[in-house]
């Protein structure tokens, strides 16, 4: 089992390295997914998951959460294969392998936390948001 750290690490590019993880075998779980970062200005990436958001129906769904932990886990689905729904696909195992969490649970304090290489947002030269700032900016 593997425990990482998102403090400061790009979102899509701590997803797909997850995602890949996941589907080698390995148990993935993921603390501080509210301190994980997405690269764009304010205005797009509030108008990015403002129009998920509002393509939904409230009643059939998609049922999109917006909290961080829920986020980050959404964007780690979407890039498993998920097209054959069936219990045995791979894709659907490897999701079940993969826990996200706000902050650092009791159970896992204790836990050596990794990092993903590459995915650090220091040499981001662009603006972002944390996935915590995201979230209550959209809930309002």
């Amino acid at each position: 089992m593997k425990v990482i750290d998102a403090t400061g690490l790009i979102a899509g590019r701590l997803a797909t390295r997850i995602a890949k993880m996941a589907l080698m075998g390995e148990t993935i779980k993921i603390v501080n997914c509210e301190k994980a970062v997405v690269s764009g200005t304010q205005e797009a990436t509030i108008a990015r998951w403002k129009r998920m958001k509002k393509r939904t129906d409230p009643f059939k769904g998609p049922f999109i959460s917006l909290s961080p932990d829920r986020m980050l886990r959404r964007m780690i689905y979407g890039m498993l294969p998920h097209k054959r729904q069936t219990e045995e696909s791979r894709g659907m195992q490897a999701y079940e392998r993969i826990m996200c969490y706000i902050s650092i649970p009791d159970d896992l304090k204790n836990q050596k936390f990794e990092s993903i290489a590459g995915a650090n947002s220091d040499r981001l030269r662009v603006e972002f948001m944390t996935l915590e700032r995201i979230s209550k900016i959209i809930k309002g």
